[in-house]
């Protein structure tokens, strides 16, 4: 096959979900369903007996919770996909937003009682501002959920999405029955069993068979709903959902792998391979096209110590273009060339060399640091893709080593975990604390525990002098450098050198824009590379 058609047998896609409403339950359902693994984690379980696929560092582990995206590549029914599980909690919305760069649609996940919670809704803009198509699945319903018109009118208001129920659920709770096929009309039998394949029985919807799975009050509720959803809500229009201007819905139960089977399929039929990207090309912007002949990709994120022995750091490479394959020499915008000897595919923290990968593919790059998020590869080194930006932090703190010995391996620490692109490291001018900023307070729980149990060291966070931190811009540096030799004590640099103004809260950088108008104080940066 050709570049092009192996793109086009891609499907890049990211999960989003309110904490609780069963993301990695559903990551590890669909691998189940497509082939990908034999048994499904037991998210529910206690201890030693929770494993998933999905959430592999210790603290994911410990504390049931996904704390850092990850890639699961597998192949089903003809097609290649690539799933990027994203953290569901608000206080790791960076490392999502990053992930969501990658992906060229993505799937809601929605707990059926609880309907569009807030930090779907914070997800779901960041899908809206990416144009990335948005496919529904509302979860849990074989608990109490509530009724399937409210929770698409809630859909439709919210998210201003128009929805295109492609099944129909039978009642919920210990009634729940399945759900009935909208467009074939047959009917899924939802099985209570243990089966961990959570294959489901199809019956047709007219006849006698139906009647022998569900009640006759289900019966009616089933046919009455049924008939007014092809009524009233719009029949599936693909152009429409790849618009990012209707969601087709789906129910089911992850847990119970019950849906799964239906929403693979969707995903086949419905959701978009990768689509050309716009970039700098030579200093002139251009449509990237998968099937172009330059190997291209951009960097947007960086683990470190997925394997905690050897200390290593891997870049994850979202390809645009061409057909990689293992040993090709790649280059920076900026110039530095990488020879990829071991390119990496993923399955979580399990990992094994590939030969080939095509756009749409996420690979790993092992590096020593060379890479960080943001940059671009290509074999050409022409092609720049527009950088992810970071984020102001909310929280700043102060790290404190337990042993002054370990100072200097405490900030190696700091610093290569600030390279993933979730926190930041910032060096003030005056002393030698370390600042480390993060979007939320668990960001730095989390870090004392990845300090421990990966470089054996003992970190505390205290009280930092300042509360906000802004990068500084200006089109005459001079200007800059004045500021800072003023400002020594409440300026400093992040991990890329960059000047940035530290201040105790919103009115003193107020005041300082009010002061120093030519100079940029922003929210927001942009690595250039």
């Amino acid at each position: 096959m050709s570049a092009a058609e192996e793109a086009s047998r891609r499907r890049t896609f990211a999960i989003i979900s309110h904490p609780d409403a069963g993301k990695t339950t559903l990551t590890e359902s669909l691998l189940l369903s497509g082939g990908a693994i034999r048994l499904a984690g037991q998210v529910a379980a206690r201890g030693e007996r929770r494993r998933t696929q999905s959430d592999w560092m210790k603290i994911e582990r410990d504390r049931g919770i996904s704390v850092a995206s990850s890639v699961m590549t597998f192949e089903h029914a003809g097609l290649v996909f690539n799933l990027l599980d994203t953290p569901g909690h608000e206080d790791f919305s960076e490392d999502t937003y990053r992930t969501l760069t990658a992906a060229d649609s993505a799937i809601m996940v929605l707990d059926a009682a609880k309907g569009i919670e807030p930090q779907t809704l914070k997800l779901f803009e960041v899908c809206r501002m990416r144009d990335i198509p948005i496919l529904t699945f509302i979860n849990k319903m074989d608990r109490e959920a509530q009724d399937p018109f409210e929770l698409l009118d809630e859909i439709a208001d919210k998210l201003q999405l128009d929805t295109a129920p492609l099944y129909w659920p039978a009642a919920s709770g210990q009634r729940f029955a399945g759900m009935l096929d909208l467009r074939a009309d047959e009917f899924i039998v939802f099985g209570r069993g243990d089966d961990e394949a959570g294959s489901s029985e199809r019956i047709a919807w007219t006849g006698n068979s139906v009647a022998g799975v569900m009640d006759e009050m289900v019966h009616e509720e089933l046919s009455e709903g049924a008939e007014m959803a092809r009524e009233i809500l719009p029949n599936m229009d693909v152009a429409a959902y790849r618009e990012g201007h209707m969601t087709p819905v789906i129910f089911g139960s992850a847990l119970r792998h019950f849906g799964m089977a239906e929403l693979l399929g969707a995903l086949e039929e419905f959701a978009p391979g990768p689509r050309a990207q716009t970039a700098q090309v030579a200093g002139a912007e251009k449509a990237v096209e998968p099937g172009d002949k330059d190997v291209s990709g951009f960097v947007f994120k960086i683990q470190a110590n997925m394997d905690p022995n050897h200390r290593d750091r891997v870049a994850f490479l979202r390809l645009s273009s061409g057909e990689f394959r293992r040993g090709m020499k790649l280059k920076t915008a900026a110039g530095k060339l990488l020879n990829v000897h071991n390119p990496l595919m993923f399955l979580a923290q399990d990992r094994e060399i590939t030969e080939t990968a095509y756009a749409g593919d996420v690979i790993g790059v092992p590096n020593h640091g060379a890479l960080r998020v943001g940059d671009s590869l290509s074999a050409s080194g022409k092609v720049q893709f527009a950088g992810i930006p970071n984020f102001a932090p909310e929280y700043l703190r102060r790290a404190r080593i337990k042993d002054p010995m370990k100072a200097k391996h405490l900030r190696k620490a700091l610093e290569s975990l600030a390279e993933e692109g979730v926190t930041q490291l910032f060096r003030p001018q005056i002393g030698s604390d370390m600042i480390v900023g993060a979007v939320g307070q668990l960001q730095f729980e989390v870090m004392v525990e990845r300090v421990a149990a990966e470089y054996g060291l003992e970190v505390e966070f205290e009280t930092a002098p300042f509360n906000v931190a802004r990068w500084m811009s200006a089109d005459d540096p001079k200007l800059i450098e004045a500021f800072m030799e003023k400002n020594k004590a409440a300026t400093g640099t992040d991990l890329d050198e960059a000047p940035v103004f530290l201040a105790k809260n919103a009115w003193d950088v107020g005041y300082a824009e009010e002061k120093n108008p030519d100079i940029r104080f922003s929210a927001t940066k942009e690595r250039s590379v």
